[in-house]
């Protein structure tokens, strides 16, 4: 793993902005695996300014998401399909059909999985993976005992995990139970995964993917087991890693 430490989020957002825009010049046609939640956020708003400014093109890049909430529509403000939309889409000048999301409010989950799936197979697979960190390790919504060769499947979402989005919602109520989700597989099969950590809620999560065992209670740790992983995190986040001497 290449793990790069930055002073606070808004460092961390730069440097994320500039290592994808670094392999979006490098290959125009690239496909990005993109992820939602307060993490990237911050990067998505660099890369509109760089969109702006610079005027770099995304016509000819592919986005597929790591996942989307089950029971809400794409109009929904708490779905991730409105979220991508207004944190990144509808400020840059990308073809939204290009763009793609889990459907949530579907009739077949099940099938939409294997949909999905065969979506990223046909797009020849994800050039660039974004992915969070969650406080219990998961990646995408992929909560702790997902086994390691999972596909895009459907998952019920940890209560720690409900209450750490429950702040976009109204109430703990309206937070769904259910998303789908890429599967750990789906993710390693990613030619380049980019881990963004912000902040000591994420301290123990960073300091057990980079120091701990390599197990499916921790969905985080199969990271070790990829050959193209950078990390970049900010103080707060490495602090645990630092008081072991390791950064």
């Amino acid at each position: 793993m290449n793990i790069v430490k930055v002073k606070n989020y808004e460092d961390m957002s730069r440097e994320a902005a500039n290592f994808i825009l670094k392999k979006l010049k490098k290959n125009p046609h690239i496909t990005l695996g993109l992820a939602t939640g307060g993490t990237p956020t911050g990067t998505y708003k660099e890369l509109i300014e760089d969109h702006k400014v610079n005027g770099t093109s995304y016509k000819g890049v592919s986005t597929v998401n790591l996942d989307e909430y089950i029971g809400l529509s794409p109009e929904d403000p708490n779905s991730y399909r409105h979220y991508m939309n207004e944190a990144l889409f509808n400020s840059i000048d990308i073809r939204i059909e290009q763009t793609h999301v889990p459907h949530g409010l579907t009739g077949s989950l099940q099938q939409e999985c294997k949909r999905y799936e065969n979506l990223i197979e046909k797009l020849g697979g994800i050039d660039l993976q974004l992915l969070g960190i969650g406080s219990n390790g998961h990646i995408g919504f992929n909560e702790p005992g997902t086994p390691f060769g999972s596909r895009t499947h459907i998952i019920d979402l940890a209560p720690s995990t409900r209450e750490a989005n429950a702040r976009f919602f109204s109430s703990m109520e309206e937070v769904p139970t259910q998303a789908i989700t890429m599967g750990i597989a789906s993710i390693m099969k990613s030619r380049e995964i980019l881990l963004l950590a912000s902040g000591g809620a994420k301290s123990e999560a960073v300091k057990r993917l980079l120091l701990g065992k390599v197990t499916e209670d921790f969905p985080a740790s199969v990271l070790q087991l990829h050959p193209n992983v950078t990390i970049i995190a900010d103080e707060e986040a490495m602090v645990g890693v630092i008081e072991e001497g390791m950064a």
